[in-house]
């Protein structure tokens, strides 16, 4: 059991007030702060902190005894590698229109492009690893998204209450083949209009939303949201094809506590927010637009999977004394741990179990608690992170006060 200290990664549509706040550091910082990793990617991994202050890396760690960090059983499922990547993601402003690959097209991909000569730290590779990328995001406050895509009959009602008429024929054609193959033509005819064609269309849809967002026309109320929401992407991206392409998704507003999970395939951008991300050991991204990177549209076709249906949003489920949140993918596992607001404001909670089972990364992101385990035991304040390792059993949480909030990280084998 050793704490870690994890990098911070700048992105410019990262939050200058919520990594820092969770850091104790002066806030605003200098500049936005988007991620903090928690985990042994090669490109920023955490490093362990021994008790006299000494530091390793964590990627460096795992080469070294893999086994006795990982356990015998999952150090050769897992090649020796940390199947899971953890992050603490901060969005003041919209993220990227992206996806993600499945594992096979990962592991061709990546072989293609190494084929190719393209560098691993080129802006326009696609692949920089051969994993996927699954990944789930818990809230910590209200969090909004854009997640896969929408039923086409609600699509069609959208854009047919929008009433925009340069729209009229795109619409047409979802409402004569609503499902996948009717999503695919119409995303793929807006992603690949020429700038001239979108210079004029996304006006007209701009003001289209205009109307919907203040309640104007049929539909307005039920679809002020989505229509505020396009006016932002616009305001910020204007011209982009992705604003088209964000009338296809579901919108979703999660509450603390709350959490969805995305498949490889799904189109996807979170819009504001702070939480909590769990996701495979990967850093392979398709983007689809409301970016100036890279973009590789028939790449992106390539992996997208058109099914609609709502997205998959859970408030968990009892685990003991925590509250997992489950998903297919085995690379990880998301729980967490709130100190009971209904208890003493007072009082503390004494002797709370952490589960066992492989490598674990603890995190706590409010209040502070005391962990033991049989090497001893350390303080974790909010902000502060625990590596567990495969021997690191019998863990108990104590003396947490009302208010404080733990993650458990760990891969979805069985313990």
């Amino acid at each position: 059991m050793e704490q870690l200290e994890n990098p911070v990664r700048p992105y410019a549509w990262g939050s200058r007030t919520v990594i820092a706040e969770l850091l104790g550091e002066p806030v605003p910082s200098p500049h936005p702060q988007a991620e903090m990793w928690l985990g042994a990617h090669p490109a920023n991994p955490s490093q362990l902190v021994a008790s006299d202050g000494t530091r390793v890396s964590l990627l460096a760690a795992l080469a070294e005894d893999a086994e006795r960090m990982l356990g015998p059983v999952r150090a050769r499922h897992w090649g020796g590698t940390l199947p899971f990547l953890l992050k603490v993601l901060a969005a003041d402003e919209p993220l990227s229109l992206q996806a993600h690959p499945s594992l096979a097209q990962a592991r061709e991909g990546f072989r293609r492009e190494d084929a190719a000569g393209i560098p691993r730290d080129a802006n326009h590779r696609n692949y920089r690893d051969a994993n996927h990328k699954p990944e789930l995001m818990c809230a910590l406050t209200e969090f909004h998204a854009l997640v896969g895509f929408r039923d086409p009959a609600e699509t069609v009602r959208l854009l047919r209450a929008l009433d925009v008429p340069e729209l009229a024929g795109h619409t047409e054609l979802l409402a004569a083949e609503p499902g996948p193959d009717g999503l695919r033509a119409l995303f793929t005819t807006w992603i690949t209009l020429p700038q001239s064609v979108l210079d004029g269309l996304v006006p007209a849809l701009q003001s289209g939303c205009v109307r919907l967002a203040g309640g104007g026309g049929p539909g307005g109320g039920e679809f002020r949201t989505e229509a505020r929401t396009v006016l932002e992407l616009s305001e910020r991206y204007p011209g982009d094809a992705g604003v088209l392409a964000a009338l296809l998704l579901n919108r979703v507003t999660l509450a603390p506590g709350e959490a969805v999970h995305l498949p490889a395939g799904n189109l996807h951008a979170y819009l504001s927010g702070a939480g909590v991300e769990l996701m495979a050991n990967s850093d392979n991204v398709l983007r689809g637009g409301l970016t100036p990177k890279h973009m590789d549209v028939p790449e992106l076709l390539r992996v997208l999977d058109f099914r609609a249906g709502p997205p998959p949003v859970s408030a968990g489920r009892p685990d003991g004394e925590w509250v997992r949140y489950d998903t297919p993918f085995e690379e990880f596992l998301l729980r967490r741990w709130d100190a009971s607001a209904g208890a003493d404001p007072d009082a503390t909670t004494d002797h709370v179990t952490v589960p066992d089972g492989g490598p674990r990364i603890l995190l706590c992101t409010a209040g502070a608690a005391l962990v033991r385990g049989g090497d001893g035991e350390l303080k974790v304040s909010r902000g502060m992170s625990l590596w567990l390792g495969a021997s690191d059993t019998g863990v108990t949480v104590h003396d947490a006060a009302v208010g404080t909030q733990l993650f458990l990280a760990g891969d979805g084998l069985d313990p």
